[in-house]
Order: structure tokens, then C-alpha cells, then sequence
């Protein structure tokens, strides 16, 4: 007899259609295979499945079972594929009665329960998509998958609640759809603004970098505060929109980072690798496709510290995805695009000893030492970088003396969240969340100058020799700087600060 059920293959961010074809034969030696481009994972679905039947008290058929996984030319990959051979196996061999149809997704362990399985909310958005109104997922990850309206979504614990749900006899309570907004909240942050003695010109520089999600360069000797202030960014930043949850938690499902329960992505991501970091893990790639640090900071911060440490050959890797907000790997297996709109916050000493320039503090590089210490950040980087600021040490008397507190990060993150809905309100019909997404034409229609501004950018221009990229990124940033002032128009002053962060540090 044959069966088929219905599931759902997740290759990068994308989902395709999967037929689960089982056909249990009469006639044949007993075996049980499994056909249709399955890795090693399917392949071995076979002992799970098996096993999970026999302990959730049904009889596993002796006779020669098929299963295909169709489309034939479409790669398997993972254990999600287990429930659906299952269930087909039992109506195939004419144990039970399908009553209703949806998509089934989960993997099996040995004991009949289902586990958390990655990709629960890919599933749900194909199956809204497709227009198929129920999906059957891991108790531990339908959280995942009741954020999207529209789907009834049926928690299954194990096996044996599944065919009794199936067959009528118990039925399973599909969940209520989850509000997006009630689980967003707000980053703690490790240090607060309020915290941080001095460096009132890197604040400034942090706050308008968090309002128009812009990459950001402090150059700096040890212990001015570079990490400190990066650290204290999250405190400042205006919490995921709805829309922005459901593209990072998307990834974070693909990826299998989500926790057992997890519905979405609370928080706005922070990622922070160490400058050992290989290329596949930075920007992401494998013999099977899978994302990078660099996507899993999409629409969140991507910190860098010590960044002339990191490769070079990975740190030029950054280009493509710092410039289109995307990653495109190839493989033999295929080809995937994760989204890698990411803000850049890198931290680097000015040279190798990093007491460069340091009033008490003696550098004891040689100019050939700086020099190629500075070359392992390439211009073609250094150019996507919006704001360029220097962080100098911090004279003791200062930190000593320090009474009054300047802006505290929740008095800094306000002005940042009434910019954000500034720029909302702006894209809303074009799909980008902040200003440094703009491309090119959205810069020439929402960043017009008038007669002053255009005189001070075509001087800027001649003498410090801009490319055509940081002109563009020059007036992202005055939008920006005009946004946090509650300014329609980019002034000459706004225009001034946006320039004076393209002065190079490093």
C-alpha cells in the first residue's frame, strides 16, 4: 500500500514542498530504504524510526519498505524528515486512517518523543504561503512557528499523540497565535553611557550610529574605553520591530540557534568573534551551506574588536556583504543567500605597541612597523566604514575626580527610538529599517541639499579626495544627524558633522 504525506525541505532561508512516499510491498525481502538525494542524517532516519514505533507500542512491518523523498533532485538534509516517514509507514501498512491533512515536521527519538528540530518557523511561513492551514511540529518548537498568524499550529509531544489525534480518539489543542510584540524587549546592556568617564565625542558618535544603524571605526591605545563603549551600544539601541523579529529569528531557525521553547529573537542581535575566527565561520559557507557571524548579526550589531588582528583575506571577505546586505555562497549542493545588513562596530590600536600618539606612554614602533600594521586594513574597507572617530586616553585626574554623570543610556536610547520612527515612517513602502540601508536612489530622494550644503560637499570632495561610496555615505550619515534634530532638511551643520567622521583614524 501507498502513502503520502506531506512536509517540507528548509535549504538556506528557503523552503520547498517535500512528498514523503512510503510504500510498504508484500512481496520482497524486508528492508527499509530510503531514496531521493537523503544525507546522512535521513539515511539514518531509518534506526530512529524504527525504534520510536516499536517503543511507542506499534508493530514495525516486516515486508519490504520504500520510502522517497520527492522531488528526487532536491538535496535531504537534517532529521526532519522522521515524523512524516513514520506516520507514512503506519498508513501505508494500514494501521491507521488519515482524517486530516496539513504538513508534518520532527525528529524522532528512540523512545517515540519528538525533539526540538531546527527550521519550525520556515515551515510556517511556507505553509501560510502555500495555503495549508495546519502544520504538525515538536511540542519544544511550535513556539517558533504560532508567531505566524493565519497557521494553526499542533504541539506534538511523541508519536503515540499524533495517531491518536490522527485517528480522533485524543486531540491535540492546536496553539494560539503568539503576539511578536509582547516578547520584544529591550538589550541590558554590560555597561551604561552614564558609566563611561569622558569620551563625550565617541558617545556622540555611538548615538548616531545606533539611530541610523551606520558602521562605525574607534581607534584608540589600550584602556581609553573602546571596548567599554561598544559593549554599552546595546543599551542605546531601539528595540526589533516586528518585521525585523521575524527576519533575524528566521535565521537564528535556520541556523538551529533557537532555544527548546524559544518563540522569536527577544533582543537585537550582538555578535562579537574572536579574531580567530576562520572565513566560513565570519561570513559562512561549508560543504552545506550555513550562516555566518556576519548574518547572525543581521539588523544588530557585528563587533570586531582588535580588528587589524583579524586575517586579512577574512576581513576582505566583508566587502560584498558590508555593501549589498546579503551573502551569496555557492556550493556544489547549491546555492543559498543569507541577509547580512549588519552594523559594523570595530575597535583597533594605532599601532602595533598601541601607545601611538599616547601623551604619557612612549610608542615603540618604527615607521615601517605602523605602516604595515595599518595596512592590514585595506581602503576598500576602511571606505565602507561611515564614522571614523579617535578615542585618546583618559587623564587620571578625570576618572579620579569624576562626579557629574553625563546622558544615561535609556536618556540617549529616547532619542535614538524617536529618530528610528522618523526613518519608519520614511521607508515603509520600500521594506529597509534604517538609513545606511538606502541605496542610491533612495539618497538622492531623501537626502536633498540645498545651495550651502552642496557648496561645502563639493569643497570636501576636492580636498579630501571622497570616493563616489563615501559621498553617498556622507549623506546617510547627515540624514541621520538631521533625524536625531528633528530636522525635515540636511543643514550645513549636519552636513559638517557627517563630514568630520570621514576623517580617517587609522
Amino acid at each position: 500500500m501507498l502513502a503520502c504525506i506531506k512536509s517540507v525541505a528548509c535549504v538556506g532561508l528557503e523552503s520547498f514542498p517535500v512528498d514523503v512516499e512510503v510504500d510498504v510491498a508484500e512481496k520482497g525481502f524486508p528492508g527499509f530504504n530510503i531514496v531521493g538525494l537523503p544525507d546522512k542524517a535521513v539515511g539514518e532516519a531509518r534506526e530512529r524510526v524504527r525504534t520510536a514505533l516499536v517503543n511507542s507500542g506499534f508493530a514495525f512491518p516486516q515486508k519490504k519498505i520504500t520510502v522517497n523523498l520527492a522531488p528526487a533532485d532536491l538535496p535531504k538534509e537534517g532529521s526532519a524528515f522522521d515524523l512524516p516517514m513514520a506516520i507514512g509507514i503506519l498508513v501505508a501498512n494500514g494501521d491507521i486512517e488519515m482524517k486530516e491533512t496539513g504538513l508534518f515536521f520532527g525528529e524522532l527519538s528512540l523512545n517515540g518523543y519528538l525533539r526540538h528540530t531546527k527550521g519550525a518557523l520556515l515551515l510556517a511561513i511556507f505553509a501560510k504561503r502555500i495555503g495549508v492551514k495546519r502544520i504538525f511540529v515538536p511540542i519544544e518548537s511550535a513556539n517558533e512557528a504560532a508567531v505566524v498568524e493565519g497557521v494553526e499550529v499542533f504541539p506534538v509531544r511523541g508519536l503515540k499523540d499524533l495517531v491518536e489525534h490522527l485517528m480522533g480518539i485524543k486531540l491535540i489543542v492546536p496553539l494560539k497565535t503568539i503576539a511578536i510584540k509582547s516578547l520584544v524587549e529591550m538589550a541590558a546592556p554590560d555597561f551604561d553611557m552614564a558609566e563611561i568617564v569622558g569620551q563625550e565625542t565617541a558617545k556622540r558618535a555611538l548615538m548616531v550610529a545606533a539611530a541610523g544603524g551606520h558602521n562605525i571605526l574607534m581607534s584608540g591605545p589600550p584602556g581609553s574605553g573602546k571596548t567599554m563603549l561598544s559593549r554599552a551600544l546595546p543599551g542605546v539601541m531601539p528595540t526589533l520591530t516586528e518585521e525585523e523579529t521575524m527576519e533575524v529569528t528566521r535565521i537564528y531557525s535556520a541556523a538551529g540557534l533557537m532555544q527548546p521553547g524559544e518563540a522569536v529573537i527577544r533582543r537585537r542581535p550582538f555578535r562579537s568573534p574572536h579574531h580567530s575566527t576562520s572565513l566560513a565561520g565570519l561570513i559562512g559557507g561549508g560543504s552545506r551551506p550555513v550562516p555566518g557571524e556576519v548574518s547572525l548579526a543581521h539588523l544588530g550589531v557585528l563587533f570586531l574588536d582588535e580588528m587589524a588582528e583579524f586575517p586579512r583575506s577574512v576581513l576582505e571577505a566583508m566587502r560584498q556583504p558590508m555593501e549589498d546586505g546579503k551573502v551569496e555562497i555557492s556550493r556544489v549542493h547549491g546555492r543559498v543567500v543569507y541577509p547580512a545588513s549588519f552594523q559594523l562596530v570595530a575597535a583597533v590600536n594605532p599601532c602595533p605597541c598601541g601607545y601611538l600618539g599616547h601623551p604619557t606612554h612612549e610608542c615603540k614602533c618604527t615607521v615601517r612597523d605602523i605602516e604595515r600594521y595599518k595596512r592590514r586594513i585595506s581602503g576598500p574597507i576602511l571606505d565602507r566604514i561611515d564614522l571614523h572617530i579617535n578615542v585618546p586616553a583618559v587623564d587620571a585626574e578625570k576618572i579620579i575626580g569624576a562626579v557629574e554623570k553625563g546622558e544615561s543610556s535609556m536618556e540617549i536610547r529616547e532619542k535614538v527610538m524617536r529618530a528610528r520612527s522618523v526613518q519608519n515612517e520614511r521607508f515603509v513602502k520600500i521594506g529597509i529599517f534604517c538609513n545606511s540601508q538606502m541605496k542610491n536612489k533612495q539618497v538622492k530622494e531623501f537626502c536633498r541639499l540645498d545651495m550651502e550644503g552642496v557648496r561645502i560637499l563639493r569643497l570636501s570632495m576636492e580636498k579630501f579626495d571622497l570616493s563616489a561610496r563615501a559621498y553617498f555615505r556622507v549623506l546617510k550619515v547627515a540624514r541621520t544627524i538631521a533625524d536625531l534634530e528633528g530636522s525635515a532638511d540636511i543643514l550645513a551643520n549636519h552636513l559638517a558633522e557627517a563630514l568630520q567622521y570621514r576623517e580617517r583614524v587609522f
